[in-house]
């Protein structure tokens, strides 16, 4: 009676202890955030990070929503970084396996030849053999237990390891929507300046020709005729510039939603179409910056290496197996399941490392100095992205304030160019003036459909940079998710 109440006692106590964890508790860094307006004031972010909406829509542009669906369905990166996710859900599940018992079963069925007589006997000359027939079934039982959380330090890491891959997969469809977006204005862009082009080089062939009729009527000399044809000659060689640029811009694209370069229908909706993006809201929410995916992601790593510490801290102390098996062996396979051939066996071991060249505590070492560098590549991403944000916001804004002026030259240019033809047909000024005058307008014209494409890309930028959209309905669906 005292040996079984003694057992439970020591039952009672290892699962007790078993409750324990050693290795240190996570905290987070202090970063640039910390002091500042940027401070995060959500601890549990993640979940932000794998939602961030579908801020590409905000364009109202039904040929980017197209092609960011293509993209997300078809490229490989987005696929790899799928694959990642799975592979890390693997991993957690075998860790999370590590904790639990291994039952095993064993089936065995064998005979046994056996002389009865020494060698060379009368016994073994006539016959003296044994034969023995053995019919078993066994189940087997492994258990580790977890005495000081190493294994469940494992299971964390891993699981921290599995949410910074969806992060990181997050990351990657934001990067490639971003792409996707950039490929599809730059095209539009370079689709409306290649008409600017034609369109100038048209206006400077009809310059050409009134200058070639007042040459006929004898109103002006050859080097009106010849300043004509050169910049007529020098508009139509930016022409295959910008076509060459179309077709390199449309490869890209093709490589991104996976489709065969070169044989993809050219987009034909030129940027002068598509409205400019709304203006930035001024004062953005200083908690969107947490949903990043790459902050996110960093601080994952982070807490996955902390674990990896604790996991070490484990390793120094005892580890206690427990074994057990139980069956049943006969000599008969009709026999096999009674009670007199039942067996069973326990048994309880405890290793504790004595020593090892000091292997171990140099692990614990490694394992606190790589989260150390993690905690500053943490710090740094933070105040990267808190820099990419703001340049952003300051460029669209700066963009913007050139967009007006550069639509103040153009409508100047435009008018001067119309005055300059006017009175060059009536002889009042010289050729040079008009040529002049045509190539500030086309230069203005062109200064502005460049920075259009421009002020979507810093926009496009910014949300990349937030990590998705700020507006409010945005963050409802995040909620809601």
């Amino acid at each position: 009676m005292v040996n079984k109440i003694q057992y439970i006692l020591v039952l009672i106590a290892i699962f007790f202890v078993s409750g324990c964890m050693v290795g240190p508790k996570y905290k987070r860094p202090d970063t640039m955030a910390d002091k500042t307006q940027w401070a995060f004031f959500n601890n549990q972010y993640s979940r932000d990070a794998n939602n961030p909406g579908r801020w590409w829509e905000r364009f109202d542009d039904e040929t980017t929503n197209v092609l960011v669906g293509q993209a997300l369905e078809r490229n490989y990166d987005v696929k790899m970084a799928a694959a990642r996710v799975l592979q890390a859900e693997a991993a957690y599940r075998i860790a999370g396996g590590e904790l639990l018992p291994f039952i095993t079963y064993g089936s065995d069925a064998g005979v046994r030849r056996q002389n009865t007589g020494p060698p060379g006997s009368l016994l073994e000359d006539t016959g003296g053999v044994r034969k023995t027939r053995t019919f078993s079934n066994v189940f087997s039982i492994n258990y580790v237990l977890d005495l000081f959380g190493g294994l469940r330090h494992a299971k964390r890491a891993q699981y921290n390891n599995l949410l910074a891959s969806r992060a990181n997969q997050n990351a990657i469809a934001n990067s490639l929507i971003a792409t996707v977006i950039n490929s599809r204005i730059n095209i539009a862009a370079l689709q409306n300046r290649l008409a600017i082009a034609k369109s100038n080089a048209e206006s400077l062939g009809r310059t050409l020709d009134i200058v070639e009729t007042r040459y006929r009527m004898g109103l002006v000399g050859p080097v009106d005729v010849r300043l004509a044809r050169q910049n007529y000659a020098s508009a139509q060689t930016t022409i295959p510039d910008f076509e060459l640029g179309l077709r390199l811009s449309q490869n890209a694209l093709d490589v991104l939603i996976v489709e065969q370069p070169g044989i993809a229908q050219p987009l034909n909706e030129p940027i002068s179409e598509l409205p400019l993006p709304q203006v930035i809201p001024v004062g953005l929410p200083a908690t969107l910056l947490q949903r990043r995916p790459d902050v996110v992601e960093a601080e994952l790593r982070l807490k996955a290496q902390n674990e990896r510490i604790g996991q070490s801290v484990a390793n120094l102390y005892p580890n206690i197996t427990l074994n057990g098996s139980m069956g049943w062996q006969s000599n008969t396979s009709s026999a096999i399941f009674v009670n007199e051939a039942w067996l069973y066996s326990a048994l309880m071991s405890v290793t504790q490392p004595i020593f090892m060249g000091g292997q171990l505590r140099a692990q614990v070492e490694l394992d606190r100095a790589r989260f150390t560098e993690q905690a500053w590549q943490y710090a740094k991403t933070v105040i990267t992205a808190m820099r990419e944000v703001e340049d952003e916001v300051a460029r669209e804004n700066l963009l913007r304030k050139q967009l007006e002026y550069a639509q103040i030259s153009y409508d100047e240019a435009l008018a001067a160019e119309q005055l300059a033809r006017e009175r060059y047909s009536r002889g009042v000024v010289s050729i040079l003036v008009v040529l002049e005058a045509e190539r500030r307008r086309n230069t203005a014209e062109d200064l502005l459909a460049a920075l259009k494409g421009e002020i979507w890309n810093a926009r496009i930028n910014l949300f990349l940079a937030l990590g998705g959209d700020w507006t409010d309905a945005a963050n409802e669906n995040i909620e809601t998710k």
